[in-house]
């Protein structure tokens, strides 16, 4: 007996949309069902936008879901591309009617998701590293995670993802490719083929960081992450006046003069308001090959030194949240688009990795805020 309409519905309502992860069914995709009497069900289903990079996704998706389906012989997919009114339904949908103005959905007083900007003082302390590797950690444990990578001139997220989708447009809105459950954007997906330098000045580096959180559909985030460039230049001024609650991760090696920089790009909070939610001592040590003794290559103490001299100049305690040993998979890793933490995650930098993003997700008991929902007593 062929399957009933109900039926393919059902089953069409467990398939998920790759870019906006909501059914299809939810989102107006799917255009027609077409039961055959010999069991052929021919399903139509509209795309967001043609040439949408994940129709391949899609098509297997919704022939696998309704395969399964008792008295189905075959699935036939016809596939279509939404018209601007209904691209405009679904904008209204996903976002709301808000008017003109975009607003970063970040600020907004009912939102839940937790912001985090991963600063160092200087280049080449794997601040990018850290970053992909907390965030694949933080969602293979069930969160749903962001990155933006708002190091304009040094982008190098998509790689270490392994996200080699371009984002797609729909209507004003941006759908931000997704690598390893972690929805990601980065101005390296909208350049020409090949390695162009990013040649921009500030007012077009806040643009670009504004375009990237109110433009951009990232839907109910637990966490966002955001790659800074070292230092305190635009970008950092901008996440500070654009993301007010983002708290500052230090990425910072042991050498002493690494941690001097690294202790002034932190500084900052101190002028921004902003929060530090602790400092992470990278490359803390190599493990001998032979004897697993520690070799402090980039010497010791560099972390812990940002973290009290923070605390000092800040008025309250900035923590050490932990210190990541070499690896040489973890760069390997990162050329691959493969985290450390997902490929070997219980090695001694994976785990110490994984550590750190567990404690960043404990969400404080503080009610800092929230909105209490109080109302006088009146009498």
């Amino acid at each position: 007996m062929a399957p009933t309409q109900e039926q393919v519905t059902a089953a069409l309502a467990t398939v998920i949309d790759p870019e906006i992860r909501r059914p299809i069914t939810d989102l107006g995709m799917v255009k027609s069902i077409d039961i055959g009497s010999g069991g052929v069900v021919r399903v139509g289903v509209y795309l967001t936008v043609a040439g949408c990079p994940m129709k391949d996704t899609i098509r297997r998706d919704v022939t696998t879901s309704v395969a399964k389906l008792d008295g189905v012989t075959g699935v036939e997919i016809e596939l279509d591309v939404m018209s601007t009114e209904q691209r405009k339904t679904l904008q209204t949908k996903l976002r709301g009617d808000k008017g003109p103005e975009k607003e970063i959905p970040f600020n907004q007083p009912g939102s839940l998701t937790r912001v985090f900007a991963v600063a160092s003082g200087k280049g080449g302390v794997g601040k990018s590293s850290v970053t992909v590797n907390l965030a694949a950690s933080m969602a293979a444990s069930g969160l749903k995670v962001g990155i933006v990578d708002a190091d304009i001139y040094g982008h190098s997220v998509p790689r270490m993802l392994g996200a080699a989708e371009r984002p797609t447009k729909v209507e004003d809105m941006i759908m931000p490719p997704v690598a390893h459950d972690i929805k990601v954007i980065s101005v390296g997906m909208f350049k020409p083929e090949g390695n162009t330098p990013v040649v921009w000045r500030g007012p077009m580096l806040d643009r670009a960081l504004h375009q990237f959180l109110a433009d951009v559909y990232w839907g109910d985030l637990d966490v966002l992450l955001l790659d800074l460039p070292p230092g305190t230049g635009d970008i950092a001024i901008s996440v500070a006046q654009r993301l007010p609650s983002a708290e500052l991760l230090v990425v910072t090696t042991p050498q002493m003069a690494a941690a001097e920089v690294a202790e002034r790009a932190g500084s900052i909070a101190a002028q921004t308001h902003q929060q530090i939610a602790g400092v992470i001592e990278n490359m803390a040590w190599l493990p001998c090959p032979h004897c697993d003794e520690r070799i402090a290559v980039f010497g010791e103490g560099g972390g812990q030194t940002v973290a009290d001299a923070l605390t000092r100049t800040l008025g309250a305690r900035v923590p050490l949240l932990g210190q990541v040993p070499i690896d040489l998979r973890l760069r390997e890793g990162g050329d691959e688009g493969k985290p450390l933490v997902l490929t070997d995650p219980d090695s001694p930098a994976a785990a110490e990795l994984r550590s750190i993003a567990a404690g960043l997700s404990k969400r404080s008991n503080s009610l800092k805020g929230l909105q209490l929902g109080l109302a006088p007593n009146r009498r």
